[in-house]
């Protein structure tokens, strides 16, 4: 009976530091802002935003035009980081005279903490960032942009919900699984405990991966979409860009491709702000 309890006990334990293994290996690491639009000579204003599960979401809105119902952008950065590092590929589309929304996800930047962060979290936060905005004068057609996980994002609230005009996504993995695959390889570790952890993390964030892999999710989207990638990203290759446009045949997405960009290349993405504003231009023209 002795020998019993102890082996429930200590498989228990093992189950339990098994859990907060993976839950501390993939959480995000909290970076707050350092500088903010002023930086770049925009107008913007600071606001807290009503998020999942009575989070307040840390904002920056930023004004471009004083015409009402105009086109804004919600914009939303990838993981461990804040809206201060995607604001360069911001500040050319607000010159060009769209407003903008610009978001820290749940338990980043200067947003409340809320549970563990996922790539759903960061979708229901889009989304509330979304309802906030629908609620604004200022507000005329919609269009969202987001980095790595904040793409993956953005192309999942726009599979479930049809009230953008564009998706502009930098840097999207193609799979939730092949992505953590592919890091849980890189640390040598078995296939029966990489299997293990995909599953347990399903369970954690209460989706299976199928269902929220952006190969799939695009496939439902009715607006224009604009899939971007650097030829050179290490941490995403761009063959997963290749796979999320290939998937879907009754849909084209447009590419475009940056060369020597690698994961965070922000600098070359702002430079070919041109290409994202062509796509701006065509599904929510600017009131000039």
């Amino acid at each position: 009976m002795t020998t019993a309890i102890t082996i429930l006990a200590i498989f228990a334990l093992t189950v339990l530091l098994f859990g907060l293994a993976v839950r501390y290996g993939f959480r995000a690491p909290r970076i707050k802002e350092t500088g903010d639009p002023a930086d770049y000579g925009l107008d913007f204003r600071t606001v807290s935003i009503p998020g999942k599960n009575g989070a307040n979401l840390f904002g920056w809105h930023i004004l471009a035009t004083d015409a009402p119902a105009a086109p804004t952008i919600l914009i939303m950065h990838g993981w461990g980081v804040n809206a201060e590092v995607i604001l360069p590929v911001a500040v050319p589309l607000c010159r060009a005279g769209y407003n903008a929304l610009l978001l820290d996800a749940r338990n980043h930047g200067s947003s409340d903490s809320g549970g563990p962060s996922s790539m759903p979290t960061f979708a229901e936060d889009i989304e509330s960032g979304l309802d906030w905005l629908k609620q604004q004068p200022e507000t005329g057609k919609i269009a969202l942009l987001g980095h790595s996980v904040g793409a993956a994002a953005t192309l999942l609230v726009a599979s479930k919900r049809h009230d953008m005009d564009a998706v502009i996504s930098i840097a999207s993995f193609a799979h939730p699984e092949w992505l953590m695959q592919r890091y849980l390889q890189s640390l040598h570790l078995p296939k029966w405990l990489i299997k293990l952890v995909l599953r347990y993390v399903e369970r954690i964030i209460g989706h299976r991966f199928d269902d929220i892999a952006p190969i799939n999710t695009r496939c439902k989207i009715t607006c224009p979409v604009l899939l971007v990638h650097g030829d050179a990203d290490k941490t995403i290759p761009v063959k997963d860009l290749q796979a999320i446009a290939d998937n879907c045949k009754d849909h084209k997405a447009e590419i475009l491709l940056i060369p020597d960009g690698d994961h965070d290349s922000v600098d070359k993405i702002e430079q070919h702000s041109a290409e994202l504003l062509s796509l701006l231009a065509r599904a929510m023209p600017r009131n000039l």
